[in-house]
C-alpha cells in the first residue's frame, strides 16, 4: 500500500474509533465509506468486522453490569434467525432503493425521538424480536442493521448507560458472526489480518478518547449527540445510494 492510503486509512480509523468510544456505535458506516475511497470492499469489510469485535471486547469489560441482557436476547434471537433471510434478498433486490426507504425511516423516528417520543417501559420479548428481525433483514440485505437496534434503545426508558452497554454487547454479536461467515467464505485473507493489525492501535486510541467524552458528559445531552450522529449516518447513506 502507498504510504498515503495508509496514512489516510489510520485518520479514517481513529476518527471513527473516536465517536465509536463515545456513542457505543457509528464507526462501521464510518470506516466503511472512507476506507472504500481507497482499498477494494472486498478486503476492508472483513478488516471491519475485526476492527468491530476489538472495539466491542476493549468496551465490553467496562459496561457488563450495565447491559440489560433481557432485552438484548430476544434482539439478538431476532436478528440471527432473519439475517439469512436478509442475505438471500440481498441477491434479489436492488440496494439503492432500500437504502433510501432505510434513510428516511430512520430520520424519520430519528425526528420524533429528538421531539419527545417515548416508550413508557422498555419493550419485552415480542417487540424485542420483531426489532431483531428487522436487524437482521437489514444486516443481511444491505450490511446496515444497527440502526433500528439503535433507536429501539433510545426511545425506550432504559437510562443512557444501559443503552449505549446493551448495543456495544449487540454489535459484539452480530460482528462476530458475520466475520465468522466471512471467514467461512475464504474473505478473511493475510492481507486483511495485516490491515486490521496495523488499524487497531489507532482504533484503540480513538476508542479511550471517545469513551473519557462519554463519562463527562451529562445524560441527556448524550442522547441528543446520538441521535444527531444517527442523522448524520442516515444522510450519508441516502447521499450512498443516491451517488450509487
Amino acid at each position: 500500500m502507498d504510504p498515503a492510503v495508509w496514512i489516510f486509512a489510520l485518520v479514517a480509523v481513529f476518527g471513527g474509533a473516536i465517536v465509536r468510544g463515545y456513542t457505543g456505535f457509528g464507526s462501521s458506516l464510518i470506516w466503511v465509506s472512507s476506507l472504500s475511497l481507497v482499498l477494494p470492499p472486498v478486503q476492508v469489510i472483513p478488516a471491519i468486522y475485526l476492527l468491530e469485535i476489538a472495539a466491542s471486547a476493549h468496551l465490553l469489560p467496562k459496561v457488563w453490569r450495565e447491559i440489560d441482557w433481557r432485552s438484548l436476547r430476544w434482539l439478538l434471537l431476532g436478528t440471527f434467525a432473519a439475517t439469512p433471510l436478509g442475505l438471500y434478498l440481498l441477491a434479489s433486490l436492488p440496494a439503492a432503493p432500500v437504502r433510501v426507504a432505510i434513510s428516511i425511516v430512520v430520520l424519520t423516528a430519528t425526528a420524533l425521538i429528538w421531539r419527545g417520543f417515548a416508550l413508557k417501559a422498555v419493550p419485552g420479548a415480542g417487540p424485542a424480536v420483531a426489532t431483531g428481525l428487522v436487524c437482521g433483514l437489514l444486516n443481511g440485505g444491505v450490511g446496515i442493521g444497527g440502526p433500528p437496534a439503535i433507536l429501539f434503545y433510545f426511545s425506550s426508558p432504559a437510562a443512557v448507560a444501559v443503552s449505549r452497554a446493551s448495543l456495544i454487547a449487540f454489535f459484539l454479536a452480530i460482528d462476530a458472526f458475520a466475520a465468522t461467515a466471512a471467514a467461512t467464505q475464504g474473505l478473511v485473507t493475510q492481507g486483511v489480518l495485516v490491515l486490521a493489525g496495523v488499524l487497531v492501535l489507532p482504533m484503540l486510541a480513538g476508542i479511550g478518547i471517545g469513551n473519557r467524552r462519554f463519562v463527562r458528559t451529562e445524560p441527556e445531552r448524550f442522547r441528543r449527540y446520538v441521535l444527531l450522529i444517527l442523522a448524520a449516518l442516515s444522510v450519508a447513506v441516502l447521499l450512498r445510494a443516491v451517488i450509487d
